[in-house]
């Protein structure tokens, strides 16, 4: 093989991550929960809900509270990026009290899991909470 074969082949050889990325998809259940309830991804990973008419995504924390993704709307498709590594904690606005939760676990990184701990949720949801730290937490023994 010749230099100039090695010029063509060196850009196959050094592949971005972004290549590597994946997308997880996430319905909802007739029973109020998320079809995942934690996902464990990788940074730059994406995650895709899909529309149902009486449930929605919102984001109560994570890494950097100034930056959260927006409020998705009801019956839409709603995509995130992860960019940042931590902790996310989203819930359905209207069944987030009945501990309609979800985590998003970035990196393995729990930094920031302090903070998610002390957000003011109701004593369903914060059991709820609980129980899907513990699942998160489990994953890594």
């Amino acid at each position: 093989m010749n230099k100039i074969n090695y010029f063509f082949l060196l850009p196959l050889l050094v592949i971005s991550p972004t290549i590597y990325a994946k997308t997880i998809q996430i319905n909802f259940t007739p029973y109020d929960t998320y079809s995942i309830e934690v996902a464990h991804i990788d940074v730059g990973d994406t995650i895709e809900w899909l529309p149902n008419v009486d449930h929605n995504v919102e984001f109560l924390g994570g890494p950097n509270m100034n930056s959260l993704p927006e409020k998705s709307g009801f019956n839409s498709f709603y995509k995130v990026n992860f960019d940042l590594p931590g902790v996310y904690l989203y819930h359905c606005t209207p069944h987030g009290n009945m501990g309609m939760l979800g985590l998003v676990i970035v990196g393995n990184n729990f930094h920031n899991l302090k903070d998610i701990e002390k957000i003011k949720l109701s004593p369903v949801a914060k059991s709820v909470l609980e129980k899907l730290i513990k699942e998160s937490q489990s994953n890594l023994q």
